[in-house]
């Protein structure tokens, strides 16, 4: 299979290379949700972003993909149920540290350790940028990565996805979350590719030139 931004419900990718990080998409549970295994290729390590549904099967990924290496973190990049379901299992099985922002993690089922703005988490020998998005829930989260031999790579949680922003609910918060996407992901290089929370990616250039459309229609 040649991976081409997208999976069907239910599957999951062959693993996607770089040269520092391997990445495994994974669909799962009834709302399509994806859930992205990240393997350090130095040292075998791996980092689990939201663990959002079916956690024996991504005990079974996780097992595939790292082999002898351990699955050092698992980072929930909002509070929503969809995105954390597989998180308290899964946490039992491979003990890795499980991080959130401080502002959804009271919504989590277990004691995360804080992200917020401007940290970084790592996998293995890499390290992954936190950029805090406000809008779709308070503390929504995504990770950046760059890639010293090839594009960004950023894994945006349910605050950005081809064709718009997250869904918003409260006076504002659409203001909010496309003033922090536009300010702190469309300044990142037109060539990141976007691993959104559901469905397909994206490239921050295929998206780009739609922002004044997303404002003009308040979604």
């Amino acid at each position: 299979m040649t991976y081409n931004g997208h999976i069907d419900s239910g599957t999951t990718s062959e693993p996607i290379n770089t040269s520092a990080l391997e990445i495994t998409k994974a669909s799962v549970g009834p709302m399509d949700n994806n859930a992205y295994l990240l393997r350090c290729t130095a040292t075998g390590n791996g980092l689990l972003i939201d663990a959002a549904n079916e956690p024996e099967r991504l005990v079974e990924l996780v097992r595939e993909r790292l082999g002898d290496g351990i699955l050092e973190t698992i980072v929930t990049t909002h509070r929503h149920q969809d995105h954390w379901l597989g998180l308290e299992m899964l946490m039992g099985v491979v003990g890795a540290v499980a991080y959130a922002h401080p502002e959804d993690a009271p919504e989590l089922p277990i004691p995360t350790d804080p992200l917020v703005h401007g940290d970084k988490v790592k996998c293995g020998d890499v390290e992954l940028d936190v950029i805090h998005l406000r809008g779709h829930t308070p503390g929504s989260i995504a990770l950046y990565w760059r890639d010293p031999n090839g594009s960004g790579h950023l894994f945006s949680g349910d605050s950005l996805f081809p064709g718009g922003v997250g869904k918003t609910w409260e006076p504002g918060d659409f203001e909010q979350l496309l003033s922090d996407v536009e300010e702190r992901i469309f300044s990142l290089p037109e060539d990141t590719v976007v691993y959104p929370g559901h469905g397909d990616d994206t490239t921050l250039a295929a998206e780009r030139g739609s922002l004044d459309e997303w404002r003009a229609r308040g979604w």
